[in-house]
């Protein structure tokens, strides 16, 4: 099974408390926080659930190597840098509309290298 990566894109403004609530479990507590799942048929339903807020994929071994070196943390939460050149059409859109948000399968890889 693959490890998913999931980034939180948007802020906290008018969260409603489930939102916020989950969030905080899947320890995405600001924008452009990542954890990386094992296990992501447990986590589906979160993952669905704050899709307005997150986006996620498949992560590669390497960029995980990369990520722990650079990184050197236990937690599993990454504290990554907003995208270099931004996001193309904007953080309210899903990602197969053109925006950041929603299940983007291996190109979470570029996203993450854009944010390292």
């Amino acid at each position: 099974m693959a490890k998913v990566a999931v980034v939180r894109i948007r802020g906290t403004a008018n969260l409603r408390e489930p939102i916020r609530r989950t969030l905080r479990f899947l320890r995405l507590d600001r924008p452009n926080y990542m954890v990386v799942i094992d296990d992501f048929e447990k986590y589906k339903g979160m993952v669905i659930k704050v899709k307005d807020y997150v986006t996620w994929g498949e992560v590669d071994d390497k960029l995980l190597e990369d990520l722990k070196k650079k990184y050197d943390n236990k937690k599993k939460v990454y504290r990554l840098a907003p995208p270099r050149g931004g996001h193309k059409k904007g953080i309210k859109l899903s990602y197969k509309a053109g925006g950041a948000l929603g299940y983007r399968g291996k190109d979470i890889n570029d996203l993450i290298k854009r944010m390292m």
